[in-house]
């Protein structure tokens, strides 16, 4: 693929219509509200009320010291849950203006997106839904969904952030319908369901399918980064990976004696400008051929109606499997996810088998369970809202 000298991700094209409002995107004037009544606020609109809501939210602070794939203490320059968070908001946001969609729902599913996830990334996840199997599971999506809307207690009227429907919906849907009695949705994600439909059976909105596919982008893209600054593999490892190998061969022809620091951000961004511009380009392919009158018929449609080209999916799966063999498999990698999946279980059996040992909060909602199920949801949800050195601390001092 060509690529531009000097590209600039999510930067519009001249003529893009910025400000002209598509007329399937959501609109705040038009949210179906919050499960809690409140008054609006004048100066912000309901979707930028609950970016707000998420940023100063106890969990999203957490996510500084949780593992995206490198443990905290690897060192200070690799992604974690937080700056992860926030590029894949920044990308979404540059999106959704391109597409004429509201920037601040997109952004707000966006910086949501991985509240729900454990100490130590994916083997955290993998090590806690094993021990809860027997009770219910754990699914991060789901557990996002709860913190939102009953752990975060914060406003003395309600339980969680009473954030608006539309926000809700995107967070448990961002990746696609669930079959609820198919038995597909999390039970974590089922209770809530019985009390407050978010329909999750449609697609959901333009912004929510807008903020997951941002999530593709960052996550590859800063994978690779940091891999390569972790020296798990090196440039020339990346020759004949589609796409990747193109980048790097620019940057190398415009820059022949650029040092390595400057050579990896080169390549990377544009990776993300071609990752950019391909679904922007895409996903007004589809809206032009689907002709969504608004986003209720966005919904109806039966099919994403944003996503890659054919030719780009199948070139971020081979770089999803490259970063899988290289990155996420690799022995330095494994050791401490191999660990921390024990330090995970560790803590899950004793605080199930002690939960006098959980903090005082904690102690008086186990004694108050109706049964063992009750209490190991509580020391999931317990387990799930520690960082990655928090979990390390405690488990040193219930095992030694």
């Amino acid at each position: 693929m060509a690529m531009s000298n000097d590209p600039t991700p999510n930067h519009p094209a001249p003529n893009a219509p910025i400000g002209v409002r598509a007329c399937y995107a959501t609109r705040p004037n038009a949210s179906r509200g919050r499960l809690h009544a409140e008054p609006e606020d004048p100066g912000r609109s309901p979707f930028q009320r609950d970016r707000d809501r998420i940023i100063h939210s106890t969990a999203f602070r957490r996510l500084q010291y949780k593992t995206q794939v490198f443990v905290y203490h690897e060192g200070d320059h690799y992604r974690t849950r937080l700056t992860h968070s926030l590029e894949v908001s920044q990308i979404a946001r540059g999106i959704c203006r391109r597409l004429g969609l509201d920037e601040d729902l997109g952004e707000a599913v966006a910086l949501a997106h991985d509240l729900g996830h454990t100490p130590f990334g994916h083997a955290g996840e993998e090590a806690l839904d094993a021990a809860m199997a027997p009770y219910g599971g754990f699914d991060h999506n789901a557990h996002a969904l709860r913190l939102v809307t009953e752990l975060e207690r914060r406003y003395a009227a309600f339980d969680g952030l009473n954030l608006t429907w539309e926000t809700l919906e995107g967070l448990a849907k961002h990746n696609g319908p669930i079959a609820v009695d198919a038995g597909e949705a999390p039970e974590a994600l089922a209770t809530y369901l019985a009390r407050h439909d978010l329909e999750v059976g449609t697609w959901p909105g333009p912004e929510a399918q807008i903020a997951a596919l941002a999530d593709d982008i960052a996550y590859n893209n800063h994978d690779l980064d940091d891999g390569l600054r972790a020296g798990l593999f090196e440039p020339e490892d990346l020759a004949d990976l589609p796409l990747v190998g193109d980048a790097f061969a620019t940057v190398a022809d415009l820059y022949p004696d650029i040092e390595r620091p400057r050579m990896i951000h080169e390549a990377v961004r544009r990776l993300i400008h071609a990752l950019v511009e391909d679904l922007v380009a895409e996903t007004k392919r589809r809206a032009a051929a689907a002709a969504p009158r608004d986003v209720v018929a966005v919904r109806s449609l039966g099919r994403p109606l944003a996503g890659f080209s054919s030719a780009m999916t199948a070139k971020n799966k081979a770089i999803k499997d490259f970063l899988y063999d290289r990155m996420y498999r690799h022995p330095r990698v494994t050791d401490e996810t191999d660990r921390a999946a024990m330090v995970v279980r560790d803590l899950f059996t004793l605080y199930l088998s002690q939960p006098n040992r959980l903090p005082p909060d904690w102690r008086e909602e186990a004694a108050d369970a109706p049964d063992t199920r009750a209490v190991a949801r509580i020391v999931g949800d317990y387990i799930a809202g520690m960082t990655d050195r928090f979990a390390f601390g405690e488990h040193e001092k219930m095992t030694n």
